[in-house]
C-alpha cells in the first residue's frame, strides 16, 4: 500500500501489483499456522505436545510447518543437548506481535458468522 489514506496496491518492478497484507497472508496462510500459532500462544510446546493439540496434521506437514515459520523468524527452535534429545518450540517476540491480529480476525468471524455462507465453513 502506497500510504495509510490508500488502499490501492503499488507497482513491484513495474510488473506486479502488492500488498502488505499480501506479506502477512503469507507468513500466517495455510491451514495450519494460525493454530500452531494459537497453541503457542499459551506457551513453551513441545512436538508431541502440538501433534497432539493439531487433530489431523501430520508429522510430516508438522514439521514442514514449523521449518518455514521458524525460517519467517516467527516461531523459535530450543534443542536441548541431551538424551533422548529434547526441542521446544515458542512464539519470538514477532511471532507474539501477531496476536492482536488473530484476535481481530476472530472478533470478526464471530461477529459476521451468520452471513458467511456456509459451504464456505471448514472448508
Amino acid at each position: 500500500m502506497t500510504n495509510d489514506k490508500t488502499m490501492e496496491p503499488k507497482a513491484d518492478n513495474d510488473t506486479r501489483l502488492t500488498c502488505e497484507v499480501e506479506i502477512t497472508l503469507e507468513i500466517i496462510g495455510g491451514r495450519w499456522k494460525v493454530l500452531i500459532i494459537r497453541e503457542l500462544m499459551a506457551g513453551v510446546k513441545r512436538f508431541g505436545e502440538l501433534q497432539r493439540a493439531l487433530p489431523g496434521i501430520t508429522q510430516k506437514m508438522l514439521t514442514q510447518q514449523l521449518r518455514e515459520m521458524e525460517d519467517d523468524g516467527i516461531i523459535h527452535r530450543e534443542v536441548y543437548p541431551q538424551i533422548p534429545p529434547k526441542v521446544e518450540y515458542s512464539l519470538t517476540p514477532l511471532g507474539k506481535s501477531l496476536q492482536p491480529i488473530l484476535t481481530a480476525m476472530h472478533e470478526w468471524a464471530v461477529k459476521n458468522f451468520s452471513q458467511i455462507p456456509r459451504n464456505r465453513i471448514n472448508e
